[in-house]
């Protein structure tokens, strides 16, 4: 199952006890889009913008502890961490007593308690042909029954909610009980992402037209104002439990985070009263935006980027902030994303596909001619590192050890070819080996970036004597093309949804051509240790797996591994308590930062 997104290359302890209005009113956040949200249902979403709003209105089993690096979950509404089979087939959960939905016109003036009940409904919800989830999958490819329910109601034309699933069952008013198909130990990960908050039944069904317009959570904030692609209002919910700031920072944690738990150590969640989003899809006015105070935090642009960060070859995981900005009490957050990029090659593909000798010399000789330090220069401003691996670093699956790029080196490369049979033919431009002409066809888009990325691939198939032509279509249009495997090789990236390698290698295990397997990639070995690693706990039987399925990448080439980007965040000194979430999170520091009013003036 895929839960990781592919991209354009252009890209707290709680105690709970009676309900208090503890969030400061007079304190707003200001938060701009990139982009505009499409609505707050949590099983019908998948956008970031849309998720960063509804994790601050319902309310997940487990999150993730707000400082911890690596991510670490902890209980949400859950009294604790579930109780898991030996199997590793079973999840009880118990949750907290006393948490309340929000006030809603569907409960009929009664207060609303979540129970065990809500989490079993709304997981049913995503195999509802209904709801048309875009995560379905997360669910239904798990849990026991539960395809075989939505099976059944795309025959009814109707999902029967009351009917029981042997996979969910709430054993009492406060446990719920999960059963799996199969052992999956990154199912935790499932239960704490984004979409998994608990919806109430009644509410879903008063507002059954447009359940994406109403959400209603047990989570901190409520929506108070909605402009559809506009402007998005949270206020704080006054309702909500008293949960209180007790996250603690690791022994070894940079000073940052000791900063921040002494910031908000002891205070009541949420801090703030208001949390005011504008969409503001232009990067210029964004950034002014930011410079004049009328947003809180932002991502530096990337036209922003040489003039922001200072950062050097030798180090790049250190980087300062322009000391003009420094001065106006700007601080910079800068860290290593869960993501990546890379060019695959179609391996059905009659040119560049295939797994002999000659094809793999081929596409090896291609990764050798392509310049990664010279991409990272040019078009991330020094803002990436060379991937190495098929997961990323500081992630579950990553070998630091293991260097499965190709070095640059185009003689070497020429070499190869030669010797593989891609002779030079009169026109100056290479033949396959049986003399046909050899024409390498990329996938690509019409943007600024996309064309100085063509101009680099250019230089390097002119290094190596490959003809080459660039396809220009619109970015969803290559990816449809890619499911059906019409595309010979296309550049792209993907970002990370839980922060275990299982998000990526996926996208190289035979079952998955055609959905996350873009390379059409299939080999026995790779899909023998795939298959192995999802029925294990995280340790050194699993990392060797990991490392098998590296290794058969490496000697197979269905990619040219790229690179895994710096984020790069801005705050304003007022802003206490801000750290940003590598898992591309934007809502979760929401609950947790507080506004010093007298230095935002």
């Amino acid at each position: 199952m895929n839960r990781w997104k592919w991209l354009p290359l252009l890209l707290a302890g709680a105690g709970l006890f009676a309900s208090a209005q503890a969030a400061d009113m007079t304190k707003t956040l200001k938060v701009s889009f990139l982009a505009p949200e499409t609505g707050f249902d949590p099983a019908k979403m998948s956008d970031i913008y849309s998720l960063g709003v509804i994790e601050n209105i319902f309310d997940n089993l487990l999150r993730y502890d707000y400082l911890a690096r690596p991510l670490k979950l902890k209980p949400g509404t859950a009294q604790a961490l579930p109780e898991i089979s030996a199997d590793g087939k079973v999840f009880t959960f118990k949750i907290r007593p006393g948490i309340y939905f929000a006030d809603d016109p569907a409960f009929k003036g009664k207060k609303r308690e979540l129970t065990a009940a809500d989490y079993a409904y709304s997981i049913k919800r995503f195999a509802d042909p209904k709801v048309s989830s875009p995560n379905a999958t997360s669910y239904t490819d798990y849990v026991l029954g539960l395809a075989e329910a939505g099976s059944a109601a795309s025959k009814k034309g109707r999902f029967d909610y009351d009917k029981p699933i042997d996979g969910i069952k709430a054993l009492d008013r406060y446990t719920l009980q999960l059963t799996l198909k199969k052992p999956n130990y990154n199912f935790l990960y499932t239960v704490a992402a984004k979409f998994s908050g608990a919806v109430a039944r009644e509410v879903i069904e008063a507002y059954d037209s447009n359940t994406n317009a109403h959400p209603v959570g047990t989570g901190p904030f409520v929506l108070k104002e909605w402009k559809p692609g506009n402007r998005i209002i949270l206020e704080a919910n006054p309702g909500y439990r008293k949960e209180v700031f007790a996250d603690e920072p690791a022994a070894d944690a940079p000073p940052q985070d000791r900063e921040i738990a002494d910031q908000l150590r002891g205070k009541t969640l949420p801090v703030i009263g208001r949390i005011d989003i504008k969409v503001i899809e232009e990067e210029q006015p964004r950034w002014l935006s930011f410079l004049n105070k009328q947003i809180d935090y932002i991502g530096v642009p990337k036209s922003a980027i040489p003039s922001t960060v200072h950062s050097s070859e030798a180090n790049p995981f250190q980087a300062s902030l322009n000391p003009t900005l420094a001065q106006r009490g700007i601080r910079l957050h800068h860290n290593l994303g869960m993501d990546l990029t890379y060019a695959f090659f179609n391996m059905r593909d009659p040119v560049v596909g295939g797994y002999s000798k000659q094809k793999i010399a081929l596409r090896r000789a291609i990764a050798m001619a392509y310049p990664s330090q010279e991409v990272i220069k040019l078009l991330y401003s020094g803002q990436a590192i060379q991937l190495q691996n098929l997961v990323p670093l500081n992630m579950v699956g990553n070998d630091p050890r293991f260097h499965g790029a190709t070095d640059f080196d185009p003689a070497l490369a020429n070499a190869l070819l030669d010797q593989a049979g891609y002779k030079i033919g009169p026109d100056g431009y290479r033949r396959q080996p049986n003399g046909q002409p050899l024409l390498i066809t990329q996938s690509t888009q019409g943007s600024a970036f996309d064309k100085q990325f063509n101009q680099i691939w250019q230089k390097a198939f002119d290094s190596i004597k490959l003809r080459v032509t660039f396809k220009v279509a619109k970015w969803n249009e290559n990816l449809k093309a890619a499911y059906a495997g019409k595309v010979q090789m296309w550049s792209l990236g993907g970002s990370a949804a839980i922060p275990d390698g299982d998000d990526f290698v996926t996208g190289l295990w035979s079952k998955q051509i055609g959905i996350a397997n873009l390379p059409f990639f299939s080999r026995p070995e790779f899909d023998k240790a795939y298959e192995a690693s999802q029925v294990l706990p995280n340790g050194p039987e699993r990392d060797a797996l990991f490392d098998r399925m590296n290794r058969v990448a490496a000697a197979y080439q269905p990619y040219v591994l790229g690179v895994t980007r710096f984020e790069n965040v801005v705050s304003h000194d007022y802003l206490k308590g801000y750290k940003p979430h590598p898992l591309a999170t934007i809502g979760a520091s929401w609950r947790y930062v507080d506004i010093d009013l007298s230095k935002r003036r």
